[in-house]
């Protein structure tokens, strides 16, 4: 079963989508029913960016969910009492990297967002490394793959790890239970994965349109962002979050009339961070 795909782009931009996937692996053993895990999917964001490859913008999409392995933690982040035997290799120890393992949330979740346990079995570290080759490994690849690309094209880079985030913060989502979230959330991990003057031209932007904007709050950004970005090297990644009332039901997972005017909203975005060079903000 093919786990990413992969759109080579011929611009500085590169758009990844790690938590849209809805192929639920047979190997997956979950305890809680399908409806359930999947309100945990970025649902339907790669629809949103589905004009994305036609422009020369490098498209890279998970096809695995998020709850079976999140691309977008680091191998380390572990919850080593998923398992039934010692797991083998580097475990995280800051606390600020665990924060979303002690919320269930690390690379192999234990819970939803609402807190329900996945699982009614131990995991064995064998099946784990199986999904880590299977799934993280070539996902990183392609996303590395693509910036490196773009780079070497046009001697900078523009990385949007796009994701989609619910109206309101559930329970274990983030350490902000309850918060109501803004339309739009942009983060560079506070300036260390991306230009300031870039985020900032992002969010102004999108306020223009009449769009909530908040930087770097609930969401700075995580391991796909903090891995590839390197603005002192022109290459920048941002991590941006959409709001699912903007564009969806939550609750039955449809798309509602807002769909068609934000992926208009989206494509301006990318229209215009085209004809962007970032060394001269």
């Amino acid at each position: 079963m093919e786990t990413v795909t992969y759109h080579a782009g011929t611009t500085p931009l590169v758009l990844d989508s790690p938590h849209s996937g809805v192929d639920y692996p047979d190997d997956f053993g979950h305890a809680c029913d399908l409806a359930t895990l999947r309100r945990a999917e970025d649902t339907h964001v790669e629809k949103l960016y589905d004009f994305a490859p036609a422009l020369g913008v490098a498209w890279i999409e998970a096809h695995f969910p998020r709850s079976y392995l999140d691309a977008n933690r680091d191998t380390t982040e572990i919850d080593t009492g998923l398992f039934d035997a010692p797991w083998p290799h580097p475990v995280a120890s800051d606390p600020a990297v665990l924060s979303k393992v002690r919320l269930g949330k690390g690379l192999i979740w234990r819970c939803t967002d609402d807190g329900v346990p996945l699982y009614q079995r131990q995991l064995s570290v064998a099946e784990i490394e199986q999904r880590i080759a299977r799934c993280w490994q070539p996902y990183h690849a392609a996303v590395a793959r693509a910036i490196d690309a773009a780079h070497t094209r046009h001697g900078y880079s523009l990385h949007i790890n796009c994701h989609s985030m619910p109206a309101v913060a559930s329970s274990h989502a983030t350490d902000f239970p309850g918060l109501v979230h803004a339309d739009f959330v942009i983060g560079n991990r506070d300036g260390q994965t991306a230009s300031p003057a870039l985020i900032a031209w992002m969010g102004d932007w999108l306020r223009e349109q009449g769009y909530s904007v908040a930087l770097n709050h609930p969401y700075k950004g995580v391991e796909l962002v903090r891995r590839y970005g390197e603005p002192a090297r022109h290459r920048h990644s941002v991590q941006l979050e959409i709001n699912r009332r903007l564009y969806m039901d939550e609750a039955t997972l449809a798309v509602h009339d807002g769909f068609a005017p934000l992926r208009a909203t989206l494509s301006g975005l990318v229209t215009r961070l085209l004809a962007l060079d970032p060394r001269t903000l």
